[in-house]
């Protein structure tokens, strides 16, 4: 992928020059460290968030179809409850 962005950041001086041996030790450029990083990081962000969306809809589907009322045509016949309803409640 062509690199066309910049971006840039002020930090403390020995964290750049933390960033510099650590490149060194690994035989890149520090531009080449930041990209690996910020790519491990980016990539680990959205295997947690994927993890996270799978634990919430794991917990979501117990309660899924779940409600219960104990007429399972009820909403077939919700307009003669109502009015059974509120023949109870006024006398209509």
């Amino acid at each position: 992928m062509a690199k066309t962005e910049v971006y840039s950041w002020r930090l403390a001086p020995e964290k750049k020059r933390a960033l510099e041996r650590r490149a060194r030790a690994h035989g890149q450029t520090v531009a080449e460290l930041l990209d690996r990083l910020t790519e491990d990081l980016l990539a680990s962000r959205d295997e947690s968030d994927e993890a996270e969306q799978r634990r919430l809809h794991a917990l979501a589907a117990k309660f899924v179809g779940t409600i219960c009322g104990g007429e399972p045509n009820r909403s077939e016949n919700v307009s003669t409850l109502v009015r059974q309803a509120l023949q109870r409640k006024y006398g209509r």
